[in-house]
Parts: structure tokens; C-alpha cells; sequence
């Protein structure tokens, strides 16, 4: 059974309307994808282990709803791939992309999807880095 959630877009706010199965867990909503994560529109499948999380442009993707309280469905009536959501002004969104990523698990363990910092080694050079003083008599008093 699927329930409608809600979402905004980074960018400028605007509602996202999806629904989806309970059992997942989001992670995020970023306006950039996680680096190794797998998106789908969200139209495609993305439960089951499908995907990693859902991409969205912002007022355009299809199979969702934009500004619920409004009720606009996306809808394709242009012959294109893309969807436009339109409201009363003529237009919803910005037209970013942003993305839904959801929990993912290795071996039963959560995978974080910032990168591990980088250890910085200091140079062990005796040598002095910085700027030499004054030498011998004549220096400033």
C-alpha cells in the first residue's frame, strides 16, 4: 500500500507530492546526488531495492503531484518527454533538479555518503617556512 509524502525543492520550496511504499527510510534531499547512488525518475520503479533514491525536476517531472495544496498534477501535453505542472500564474517550480536519496545498507551496515576525510601530513621539513628576521646590526629598533 503506498502513502503520499512531501517534499520541497532546495532550490526554491516548491511541494513534491510522491507516493511511495512506508517501509522506506529516506536519507536526504539534496540538490545534488550522493556519489554512488543509483536515481530514477519518478515514474520508474525505485522500491524493491530498484534504485537508491528518486531524481526530480523541480515543477516538470511526471507521476507526481506539484504544490499539493493546489492539487497540480503533472501532466504531458506537449508531445515531449517532460511534464509541465501548471497553475494559475502558468507555472510551478524552477526547473532544478533535486534529488531523494534513501537509506542504503552494505552488509548490514548504514552506508554514509559523505567521503571519508583525508588525513593531512604536515611537513616535516626543520627548515623554517616563514620569513627571516633581520640580520646583524642596523635592524629596525
Amino acid at each position: 500500500m503506498g502513502y503520499p509524502v512531501t517534499y520541497h525543492c532546495p532550490a526554491c520550496e516548491t511541494i513534491v507530492e510522491l507516493e511511495r511504499d512506508g517501509y522506506l527510510a529516506d536519507k536526504a534531499v539534496t540538490p545534488y546526488p550522493f556519489e554512488g547512488w543509483t536515481y530514477v525518475e519518478p515514474t520508474a520503479p525505485f522500491e524493491d531495492d530498484a534504485a537508491d533514491g528518486v531524481r526530480f525536476v523541480c515543477g516538470v517531472s511526471d507521476g507526481v503531484v506539484w504544490d499539493p495544496d493546489v492539487g497540480i498534477e503533472s501532466t504531458d501535453d506537449h508531445g515531449d518527454d517532460e511534464g509541465d505542472a501548471e497553475g494559475a500564474d502558468g507555472t510551478v517550480g524552477c526547473g532544478e533538479s533535486f534529488y531523494l536519496s534513501f537509506v542504503r545498507y552494505e552488509d548490514g551496515r548504514e552506508v554514509d555518503p559523505r567521503p571519508e576525510t583525508e588525513l593531512v601530513e604536515i611537513d616535516p621539513d626543520p627548515r623554517s617556512s616563514g620569513p627571516r628576521g633581520p640580520s646583524g646590526p642596523g635592524g629596525f629598533w
